[in-house]
């Protein structure tokens, strides 16, 4: 049977009140759920902020039953940056934590992703199918062409993500043009374990849903790990570029366009 799903609506965030019911989903998932913390948390109001907030766009996913009074209706974010508006925010945040000089010298049009997180009752249904089909449509109308951004693991401890992130580094390593790394001297390598000893179905176990979808459209990782004390995570940066992609992966993209 097809899943009702009349009850989602997805658009960028419109106004103070989007942005804080974004921010409120963000506590939720990073700070009540995986234990992090800093500066722009406010435990008082429940919300997860920083200054990057207010240069971005934010694609939100609603459920419209819930309450959009209590901040309660946002289900599902992204936050997103294109390249020419980048200069307007300081810079991309992916900058604190990762040199992005290839992609700044590539002269390609670039989108910042960032912040993705999923109500834990909506995981696991179509919720990030949605949204990935509406980042996708903001992909091909700004004609991007480099997608990145850091995604996390939960916990600090390098050595016990070994698996993961060896199989990463050694499978997926961004090719030289792409390839960007972590800031000294948060820099961790990612290749703790020799090629030998890694065990595939292990490090796909220990990897995120959202790191393991990027690699099935195609992504790559950069060089090094960052650990993200703050936050509880560790952190990789995840490359997309479009005109590497297979045909089978472009059509994600391209879907419903035609015609």
């Amino acid at each position: 049977m097809k899943p009702d799903d009349s009850h989602y609506e997805l658009r960028l965030a419109r106004d103070a009140r989007d942005l804080r019911a974004a921010q409120r989903l963000r506590y939720e998932v990073f700070v009540a759920e995986l234990g992090g913390d800093g500066a722009g948390v406010d435990h008082e109001n429940r919300l997860e902020t920083d200054r990057y907030d207010a240069y971005y766009d934010h694609l939100l996913l609603i459920d419209t039953r819930r309450d959009a009074d209590a901040l309660d209706d946002v289900v599902g974010v992204y936050r997103l940056l294109k390249g020419a508006d980048a200069d307007r925010a300081g810079g991309f945040y992916t900058a604190t934590e990762y040199d992005l000089s290839p992609l700044l010298a590539s002269g390609r049009k670039l989108l910042e992703l960032g912040r993705s997180c999923v109500h834990p009752d909506h995981r696991g249904g179509t919720a990030m199918f949605h949204m990935w089909n509406a980042l996708a449509e903001y992909v091909l109308d700004n004609g991007i062409e480099i997608l990145f951004g850091v995604a996390s693991f939960h916990g600090t401890d390098p050595e016990a993500l070994s698996q993961p992130l060896s199989y990463l580094h050694y499978n997926h390593l961004a090719p030289p043009d792409l390839r960007v790394r972590a800031i000294a001297p948060h820099y961790t390598p990612m290749d703790r374990l020799p090629r030998e000893a890694v065990d595939r179905r292990a490090a796909m176990v220990a990897t995120p849903a959202l790191i393991k979808a990027y690699l099935r459209l195609g992504g790559f990782v950069g060089d090094g790990a960052f650990v993200d004390h703050a936050f509880n995570t560790t952190d990789v940066c995840l490359l997309m570029d479009t005109t590497r992609m297979s045909e089978r992966h472009r059509s994600f993209y391209v879907r419903g366009r035609e015609g």
